[in-house]
């Protein structure tokens, strides 16, 4: 970002622009492949609506003996022999905000993955916009949509990821997230653990909770990499150049593990949930999972 005053190099603007379309051209098949997959797991899909205090109109059902008569339809119940009451529904304001990490390191893809970490956050996040909005429930995300219920809601998300041609890759601001809300957070988590923690805890101390999905490419977990090998840093560019590449493995593989430990352990302690999902599986598999966890039926599993 550039300084308060300055003007934004060309350069970076040229950069932000060519991200913004490269994202943009991506998006389409993600939203498709999303809808697919949200149509496939929907089933057994359950939201938290119910009937209670509210507004909003959810159904009829029959009247039952000893309920109030003023709850009585009478114009609905006039169609046949039967006498229906208005079930409104509870209305909880219940929030899940989605957030995914495009940042430049979520470009990965290796030979033994079919599609990018990107390409399958971006259908994860979308294909569970689908889903809660189908089950009633409200959906944002943080900076860039506010909470919609609406069922276009997942496409209205593609075209504003879309349409942000300089999207923020910091951690998603929490200021705006109030009463009963959780976070789905979708990326590869590769910066330090405390610095991710010290921007969500706050959550924690206000009530709400955290669902972290993080989104690996098998080479990552695995490093078959042999003999000269270049590495190249996608945030800042950097090489390193390795002679014989596999007598990096044991210590690369220790980091990378100890790293989703602390993860995993931290996001326990906190109350909130944490998942592995790796791009060679199917995108369904993820999106059953965090169901799960939304639901409150896991904790953390992996």
């Amino acid at each position: 970002m550039a300084a308060i005053g300055q003007t934004t190099p060309p350069t970076a603007r040229n950069s932000a622009l060519a991200e913004g379309r490269r994202r943009a051209a991506l998006l389409p098949d993600c939203l498709i492949e999303a809808r697919r997959i949200a149509n496939t797991v929907i089933t057994g899909w359950h939201g938290r609506r119910r009937r209670g205090p509210g507004e909003n109109f959810w159904q009829f059902r029959p009247y039952s003996p000893g309920e109030s008569m003023t709850r009585i339809d009478w114009r609905r119940s006039a169609r046949d022999d039967h006498t229906y009451v208005r079930d409104m529904e509870w209305e909880a304001a219940h929030t899940v905000w989605l957030y995914a990490d495009l940042s430049p390191s979520m470009h990965f893809r290796s030979e033994l993955a079919p599609v990018s970490k990107e390409h399958r956050a971006l259908v994860i996040l979308l294909a569970l916009a689908e889903t809660l909005l189908r089950s009633g429930e409200r959906v944002g995300y943080p900076g860039l949509m506010e909470p919609v219920s609406n069922r276009n809601g997942a496409e209205k998300l593609a075209h504003a990821l879309a349409a942000a041609s300089d999207m923020p890759v910091e951690l998603p601001q929490t200021r705006m997230m109030r009463g009963p809300s959780e976070l789905v957070m979708i990326g590869d988590f590769l910066d330090a653990p405390d610095q991710l923690f010290a921007q969500i805890m706050p959550l924690s101390e206000r009530g709400l909770r955290a669902h972290l999905i993080e989104v690996a490419d098998p080479a990552e977990e695995s490093f078959p990499y042999s003999g000269r090998t270049a590495f190249t840093d996608p945030e800042t560019g950097s090489e390193l150049t390795l002679g014989r590449a596999e007598s990096l493995k044991d210590a690369y593989l220790a980091a990378y593990h100890a790293r989703r430990e602390v993860l995993a352990d931290t996001a326990r302690h906190a109350g909130w949930s944490f998942a592995t999902h790796h791009t060679d599986r199917p995108a369904s598999e993820a999106l059953t999972a965090i169901h799960t966890r939304l639901a409150g039926l896991g904790r953390g599993v992996r």
